[in-house]
């Protein structure tokens, strides 16, 4: 008879982490080398051989699933990897946002000498970029030119003769748009010429890249793509007073371009790859009609009005030269103020239509003057959204293609839009269902300095709507509204095991809810009360959930909305039902979450 065949155990691969590989190759040890290796104990030579194997093979365990999680967007973790994957699929990441906001400016300009109204040669213009501070130092930029001989801008008689009563000086009021941060200005040495050359600017949270200028005077534009060959160019209007519209868009033909690409932390200026001298960089518009003067048929009719060249070169890289960039930076933290906190003009330039003729110090005291004040709250978005935002932002650009069709391109548009604009946290798109045709209903909500939901102020809405009028449908009709905020407590009983010390456990179940519901809900997001039974069942020393009931909260630090909890509990109980135009939040969640230990 043959000899009986050892059965052979095959290994399994599945075990990856460091106990179960050492006990698998404990198995072969004793299996294979009975003979060999007698002395497993803790401090023998074997022991110290299994354990730097498994050792190994954990940590090449690791790596490899790193490798491929971050391989795919919706499994990778790391932030700067995620955006990578978004840039791949067309999404910009634009950084930490900026939050907009009107401010009122007042000035006190002499009386003319008839004592009827302002002398009109002392009327100045304040020139965008003066920058303005608020009571905890949070700096502010005026984003556009403030004429104030405007004949809309309010004028009241500031002082008065005391012995005629005649005026001697007037204020005027007028209005501008101002956006979080300060400007600064950086300058970098380029050396010989370098194919697709990327430089990394110094400062942090650059939000916005305002202008590039070489030694040689040539201006470089950004671009959304280096293969893009035509921007929109903002010209002062000469006729403003007369049409009321303070610029006009042209477009501009371009050679010198670069892309800024961010990661969490840094910025990125990205160049093409041409030299100066090359020729045909960007063509003639008269001259990009389809390519098909040799054939009588037509294979490919597409065309990028955008895209004017059919040059590869992606535009002329600086060389030899030194590159002024100024930018703008937002505030490393919070850039939300609250109504009449921004009260301080620490830089401001004045231009007036006829200064050699002025008298100098009465030029002075006119810009002297100068006062800011924010009748209502600058809020916005203050915080970058997390790795899962990212995520639903990049999934939802993919599909768009620059084009606003479905309610869900609306909203990836407005999360889209550039920061320098303003940032909304909340945003949902819905049908009106009163409309007759194709009208839409744009809910959106910011966050005031303390990271609170508050309504979104008038300028953010007004940028939203110019920025949405470049993608929507033509016979779209958009309403941007505030949603209702539901301010909501959790109130719950819980049953301690038997030893547990009850204040600890009451501490800890509270604080458990209180980071669980830290972030603010969807607009329309149900509240799920099987979430919090989920939550309070791992809390350690934790025996049994024994109720749970969602309460208002009112008051004056809280929203005046609220709603009917016991009509709007779904049948089974396990869900809060919201409207389609609110949203709840906990507005202090160590607060309004109490609980009781029994």
């Amino acid at each position: 008879m043959p000899d009986e065949q050892k059965k052979i155990v095959p290994i399994d691969y599945t075990h990856r982490e460091y106990e179960s590989i050492r006990s698998d190759l404990m198995q072969i040890a004793e299996r294979f080398y009975p003979d060999n290796f007698k002395d497993w104990s803790e401090a023998s030579f074997g022991s110290l051989m299994l354990d730097a194997v498994a050792y190994v093979g954990d940590q090449l365990s690791f790596y490899l699933d790193y490798n491929v999680n971050e391989s795919f967007l919706d499994t990778a973790y790391q932030y700067n990897n995620i955006l990578r994957h978004g840039r791949i699929l067309g999404y910009k990441y634009t950084g930490r946002p900026s939050t907009y906001g009107k401010v009122a400016m007042y000035v006190i300009v002499p009386a003319s000498s008839t004592g009827i109204g302002p002398d009109v040669d002392y009327i100045p213009i304040v020139k965008r970029g003066a920058r303005m501070t608020s009571d905890t130092g949070l700096n502010f930029v005026l984003v556009e030119n403030i004429d104030f001989a405007d004949p809309k801008n309010p004028v009241v008689v500031a002082t008065a003769d005391t012995t005629t009563g005649a005026p001697t000086f007037y204020a005027i009021k007028a209005y501008g748009n101002v956006v979080s941060g300060f400007f600064s200005q950086e300058r970098i040495s380029v050396g010989a010429y370098q194919r697709f050359l990327r430089l990394r600017l110094r400062a942090s949270d650059v939000n916005e890249v305002i202008s590039i200028t070489d030694s040689q005077g040539n201006e470089y534009f950004e671009v959304d793509y280096l293969a893009q060959d035509m921007v929109l160019k903002e010209i002062a209007n000469s006729n403003y007073k007369n049409d009321n519209v303070p610029s006009i868009l042209k477009p501009l033909l371009v050679s010198r371009k670069f892309v800024v690409e961010r990661t969490r932390t840094n910025t990125y200026l990205q160049f093409g790859s041409g030299q100066t001298g090359e020729t045909n960089v960007v063509a003639d518009p008269q001259s990009v009609a389809m390519n098909i003067f040799g054939k009588d048929y037509v294979t490919d009719i597409t065309f990028d009005p955008t895209r004017l060249s059919k040059n590869e070169s992606l535009g002329m890289v600086p060389s030899n030269t030194t590159l002024t960039i100024t930018y703008r930076v937002t505030n490393p933290a919070n850039s939300n103020v609250g109504e009449g906190a921004l009260k301080t003009v620490a830089n401001a330039k004045m231009n007036f239509v006829n200064l050699p003729a002025l008298n100098t110090a009465t030029t002075k005291a006119v810009t002297d003057s100068l006062e800011v004040f924010n009748e209502e709250p600058i809020v916005g978005d203050v915080t970058s959204p997390t790795s899962g935002e990212i995520k639903r932002r990049i999934f939802d650009t993919f599909p768009t293609q620059s084009r606003a069709v479905t309610k869900a391109d609306y909203e990836n548009l407005v999360y889209r839009m550039p920061a320098k604009y303003g940032s909304i946290k909340r945003v949902s798109a819905q049908k009106d269902p009163n409309a007759l045709k194709r009208n839409l209903n744009l809910y959106v909500i910011s966050e005031d300095s303390q990271g609170k939901l508050v309504k979104t102020n008038s300028t953010i809405k007004d940028n939203i709507k110019t920025w949405l009028n470049q993608y929507r449908m033509i016979n779209d009709t958009i309403d941007i509204l505030d949603p209702y905020i539901l301010n909501i407590g959790i109130e719950f009983t819980i049953k301690a095991a038997t030893g547990a010390d009850k204040f600890v456990l009451l501490d800890n179940a509270i604080n458990t809810l209180a980071a669980k519901y830290n972030y603010p809900f969807y607009i329309g997001e149900p509240f799920y009360i099987s979430d919090i039974y989920s939550e309070l069942k791992n809390v350690n020393g934790l025996l049994d959930v024994l109720t749970v009931r969602l309460v208002n909260k009112g008051g004056s630090d809280y929203s005046s909305a609220n709603i009917d909890i016991n009509d709007n509990i779904s049948p089974d109980g396990s869900y809060l039902m919201v409207p389609a135009n609110a949203l709840v939040e906990i507005k202090f969640p160590t607060t309004d979450i109490k609980g009781k230990v029994v």
